[in-house]
């Protein structure tokens, strides 16, 4: 072997310097890869990239416009702790999503679009000890979200569109120390709530519109007992929103007689319908009452904790949603009635002073309206009784009524004619001597003009036309007749 060839295959087999970040063989384009750490933010990805070497341990996909986690695109990296997929475009997680990093410990998903969190999103994450969700769209938490998570320590959920926290949203989180809900929609919040959280050491409740009545009593009277270790300066001043009278006050400042309810009231009408089979049915249900009563449809006798198996909603909710909860008021739809959707329904309304519920009965007639006969495939239909539907008549009634047409419209033009022919025969005929010739009597006086000439009818009715020798020749309108005998001249056409 030649020499040059030995010093090449040494140079190869040679580790690199020490001076310079081992490249993983794997690292996908684009990307940094150095020890145990992949960047990759920046680059504009619209997916999780390939490649990524299997033994990654923090990886930084920040910045770009991924908008879902592919499944299985995080499945080769098991050994991850921390990712970090904050200012991307994820609007859902799926369920499992995290499924294949058992050692995560800290997950970064500020400032996408999530809109709603599903129950099996964050499932395999038993070690998760950071969640960053902050500056997202998330409006509802629904129970058991983070039910997988029995390890997180901080939550921040600052930033978002939070109006609700149903009362086992948080359950499971029972070593969290940190918990940030500042900057949200949250006009209230129960105890049931926050009772999982055992280990609970900061609170961050700050800039939410919070409705201070009896529903939130419980909340002043905690921070107070103990609940102000968990407080910073800044967050103790949780201030008030409504009622109007409370508006822009501390809630530790108003006392407890002043945080009031009013029990809802319910109204239906009417109370009894009856549809026909096929038929579509809308019933409003009003409630009134202190904050906005929620309101409910139910079809008894169900269990209130089912939803009835009909197609009920509520005004404004997707069809199909079941008895979603709306404020103020509700209407409950029903589609294509059945006789499966007669009995008894129940609107409820409920809010933090109590519940109100009125009852519905709907009857259903048995017999299904009759329609329309059936119009026969690729003929024309045949005609109503006492019309006279021309296209459907056969081609020798149709041929026969043309005819009748034809020979009426002939038979109105000759008679047209002959009443034509007829007044111009009587214009011809030779009149009495005299007739159609203009005569003047006596021009002995002078020329005369259209001014002295009157009109006057002869025993036949012809126009006579008499002059008057008294009228001047070119009479204005005011001059007067002078007086004297009047001179007759008769002229005749």
């Amino acid at each position: 072997m030649a020499p040059g060839a030995l010093a090449l295959l040494a140079l190869l087999l040679l580790p690199p310097p020490r001076g310079l970040p081992p490249r993983a063989a794997g690292c996908p384009a684009a990307c940094r890869c150095y020890s145990a750490t992949v960047e990759c933010g920046a680059l504009r990805l619209r997916v999780v990239p390939p490649g990524i070497p299997p033994g990654t341990q923090t990886l930084f996909l920040q910045d770009n416009s991924i908008t879902r986690l592919e499944p299985g695109a995080l499945a080769p990296l098991a050994a991850l702790r921390r990712l970090y997929l904050h200012n991307n475009s994820l609007r859902a997680l799926e369920a499992g999503a995290f499924r294949a990093q058992p050692c995560l410990l800290e997950l970064a998903l500020t400032r996408n679009r999530l809109r709603g969190l599903r129950g099996g999103a964050f499932v395999g994450l038993a070690q998760l000890r950071v969640l960053y969700l902050a500056g997202n769209q998330l409006a509802r938490l629904l129970d058991f979200t983070f039910l997988h998570l029995p390890r997180l320590q901080e939550l921040h959920l600052q930033e978002n569109s939070i109006e609700l926290l149903e009362d086992q949203a948080l359950a499971g989180l029972s070593s969290l120390a940190l918990l940030d809900l500042s900057r949200n929609q949250l006009g209230t919040i129960s105890r049931e709530t926050l009772q999982p959280l055992a280990s609970l050491q900061v609170l961050r409740l700050t800039e939410n519109p919070w409705r201070c009545d009896c529903a939130l009593h419980w909340l002043g009277a905690w921070i107070k007992a103990g609940g102000r270790r968990l407080l910073g300066p800044r967050d103790k001043r949780v201030v008030c929103a409504e009622p109007p009278r409370l508006a822009l006050r501390s809630l530790l400042d108003v006392s407890g007689n002043s945080l009031v309810c009013l029990p809802p009231t319910v109204h239906v009408e009417p109370l009894e319908l009856t549809a026909n089979l096929g038929e579509d049915l809308r019933v409003a249900c009003q409630a009134s009452g202190y904050p906005q009563p929620l309101v409910t449809w139910r079809k008894a006798p169900l269990a209130r904790e089912a939803l009835p198996p009909v197609q009920a909603r509520v005004d404004g909710a997707e069809p199909g949603a079941g008895a979603v909860p709306d404020t103020g008021s509700g209407v409950l739809l029903l589609t294509n009635i059945t006789l499966a959707h007669a009995g008894r329904y129940e609107c409820e309304a409920a809010n933090a002073g109590g519940a109100a519920r009125v009852p519905f009965r709907l009857l259903v007639n048995a017999s299904r309206p009759q329609p329309p006969p059936a119009r026969p495939t690729g003929r024309e239909p045949p005609p109503e009784a006492g019309s006279m539907a021309f296209r459907a008549l056969g081609l020798a009634t149709q041929t026969a009524v043309a005819a009748a047409i034809a020979l009426l419209a002939l038979t109105a033009l000759l008679l047209a004619a002959m009443i034509c022919r007829r007044r111009r025969r009587r214009k011809k005929a030779a009149g009495p001597p005299g007739e159609g010739a203009l005569f003047v009597n006596d021009y002995s006086d002078g020329p005369c003009s259209f001014a002295q000439l009157e009109e006057l009818r002869g025993e036949r009715g012809h126009a006579m036309f008499v002059i008057d020798r008294s009228k001047p020749l070119f009479a204005g309108p005011a001059e007067e007749a002078a007086p004297g005998p009047r001179r007759t001249y008769e002229l005749r056409c």
